[in-house]
């Protein structure tokens, strides 16, 4: 059902074209709710800096690699940057928010967050409500002097100083129509109103181009003390298990590095279980960051987690960190 849908909204069709009257009626009350929250209901601002990075279509984009690597470039920056997500999967209502620990439980957090506090190792607050959210991190943190928001880019009773949206360099926005005819969460025209956008693979003009790679070191999953250099798997065969936004993209990247992919793949935020990574065989089994933190409990030796590394422009670099310094606020 999922490949059917996501084929659809992929492609130009007469369908398509036939029921774009729902798409426009969605459009609609997207441009409503912008207008309302930016001119008749008071956005919730705050006293340090808020950037939002998010997409404008369903599925994964890449947004989460690059906050990991905003994180990392802002601390290098002499920041103390805190985190807020929804944190899909937890178990959490519209008003409650939860802080993330090292040692937080999947189940309780979900697996995006645990990953993201773990790789970036900063605060980490998730909940439903963004402003409930930043709130409790900044209360929680008084350190946190800027906060990064992953995903959000449709929440906006959170203001933000500036938006990023990603967008899968691919896929690009589909057939070009808003949901259910089309990927799209809002009119491409809003990608006019945003700071920068990152193609995650190939840029249009006017884009930043978001370089993915796989490390060359993979990590055991029940134990990150074992590791396996990646390149001495070229030519041979492992099996790749993903429950990620677009598993494809972990399976290419694999056989771009020589090894023969027995290809696993699974809905996003996939719950996995003993015997999903358990073959009969002996073959390494390779799975990602954001998988790997499922799969600790019960991982045997043979199951390894290979990091994703990304790369930017420096100009991005300097253009973002010139941003938020010519209108960073004073706590």
């Amino acid at each position: 059902m999922r490949q059917a849908v996501l084929k659809f909204w992929y492609r130009k069709s007469l369908a398509a074209y036939l029921l774009a009257p729902l798409a426009w009626i969605f459009q609609l009350a997207c441009r409503v709710r912008y207008y309302f929250y930016h001119y008749c209901k008071a956005q919730q601002t705050f006293p340090v800096p808020v950037i939002v990075v998010g997409n404008l279509t369903v599925g994964g984009t890449g947004k989460t690699p690059l906050v990991s690597w905003i994180i990392n470039m802002l601390k290098e920056s002499g920041f103390t940057p805190g985190i807020v997500m929804r944190g899909y999967g937890s178990s959490l209502k519209n008003n409650e928010f939860e802080i993330v620990a090292m040692q937080s439980l999947v189940v309780t957090v979900g697996d995006e967050p645990l990953m993201l506090r773990q790789k970036a190792d900063c605060p980490l607050v998730i909940g439903k409500n963004r402003p409930e959210a930043v709130k409790a991190l900044l209360k929680a943190f008084p350190q946190v002097n800027i906060v990064v928001s992953d995903d959000g880019l449709q929440h906006y009773a959170l203001a933000r100083d500036i938006e990023i949206a990603v967008i899968d360099g691919k896929l690009r926005l589909g057939n070009g129509f808003c949901l259910p005819v089309g990927p799209l969460r809002e009119s491409k025209q809003r990608l006019k109103s945003v700071d920068f956008i990152v193609a995650n693979g190939n840029a249009m003009p006017g884009e930043w181009v978001m370089g993915t790679q796989l490390g060359p070191v993979a990590y055991g999953v029940n134990n990150n003390d074992m590791t396996q250099v990646v390149v001495h798997w070229q030519g041979k065969t492992v099996h790749a298990v993903a429950g990620v936004g677009n598993p494809e993209r972990f399976f290419t990247a694999l056989r771009a590095k020589g090894i023969n992919v027995i290809a696993h793949p699974f809905p996003d935020h996939y719950a996995f279980k003993k015997e999903d990574i358990t073959f009969n065989d002996d073959l390494i089994v390779v799975m990602t960051e954001k998988d790997a933190v499922k799969c600790r409990a019960f991982a045997s030796k043979r199951v390894f987690c290979i990091p994703l590394e990304v790369k930017l422009q420096d100009e991005f670099k300097e253009l973002l960190l010139r941003k938020i310094q010519s209108g960073q606020k004073v706590t």
